[in-house]
């Protein structure tokens, strides 16, 4: 016995440049019938939350999916799975396309290569998964946005709930971050963490969807916008602040990057914060009282 539950949407031209686009949702349990041999022309994401069965793609081997996983359908290539016909599985699947799919597949969070990917847990994606379900009720007029909006946070989901990422990001990353404002050569930063460039590079770009040095710029450009948003020091100060000696450069590949000079930058925000802003990141739900005083 199985239970199916799906729907099929049809984005009109103008939700196919939101980037991605939801094309169905399903929700199935039990001892599901074999999909396939099939090719389709789209992306589809099947998370599986509980259960096992295979997956078989073009190179005609068998591989074993066990909860939670995911198995990754993309446009074009042959393929063909089931659940164990005594055990069944729960499932949850996306339809999708769109532009974006390309720059996700290229930042690494669609892997055609690796069609069925261990999570450490699908419970955050079947959340979204239900979101897009509630989002397909009769007559709802933001459906193709909403649904639309719950893909892109789905990529982000399944992204973050591999069982080979630490649930607060790769450790290599974090290591980055920390050490992105010191004056060190990618070998060395490779070096500090027992690597060869090479290795550091493959792990980066597993982990980032960019090299190493991308990475580094982008953390010390977030920190130079940080600064002359909320200080008064001189983009000198501030270059040196985030690893570069020459303030002439700092601001050309400022410039260049975030396509506005410094100072510009610093006069289009406007909100220079005597002491530098909190680190504490507030509570939106929950945001502190502001006490007036009475007359």
């Amino acid at each position: 016995m199985y239970h199916t539950w799906m729907r099929y949407f049809t984005p009109g031209p103008a939700h196919h440049r939101l980037g991605l686009v939801c094309l169905g949702v399903g929700l199935q349990h039990g001892a599901l019938p074999t999909v396939g041999p099939r090719t389709l022309d789209h992306h589809v994401a099947v998370v599986v939350g509980s259960g096992s069965g295979w997956y078989r793609g073009p190179d005609g081997r068998r591989t074993p999916v066990t909860a939670p996983a995911l198995i990754w359908l993309t446009p074009g290539v042959p393929h063909h799975y089931s659940a164990d016909p005594g055990t069944g599985w729960d499932e949850s699947f996306v339809d999708f396309t769109g532009p974006a799919t390309a720059t996700y597949t290229e930042l690494g969070y669609i892997e055609p290569e690796r069609p069925v990917v261990p999570l450490a847990d699908a419970a955050p994606a079947r959340a979204v998964v239900g979101r897009i379900a509630r989002a397909a009720r009769p007559g709802n007029p933001l459906l193709e946005v909403e649904t639309a909006a719950a893909v892109h946070e789905l990529l982000v989901a399944l992204r973050r709930a591999r069982a080979d990422t630490n649930a607060d990001g790769a450790p290599v990353l974090a290591a980055l971050a920390r050490d992105a404002f010191t004056r060190l050569s990618v070998a060395e930063h490779a070096a500090r963490h027992g690597m060869t460039p090479a290795e550091l590079r493959a792990a980066v770009r597993r982990a980032a969807g960019c090299s190493p040095k991308d990475y580094l710029l982008t953390v010390r450009l977030g920190r130079a916008k940080e600064l002359l948003a909320a200080t008064d020091l001189p983009v000198a100060a501030v270059a040196r602040r985030v690893g570069y000696d020459d303030p002439a450069y700092f601001s050309r590949l400022f410039t260049r990057r975030v396509g506005t000079a410094p100072v510009r930058f610093r006069e289009q925000q406007g909100r220079t914060v005597p002491g530098g802003w909190s680190h504490t990141v507030p509570d939106p739900e929950h945001p502190p009282i502001i006490l007036t005083g009475s007359g």
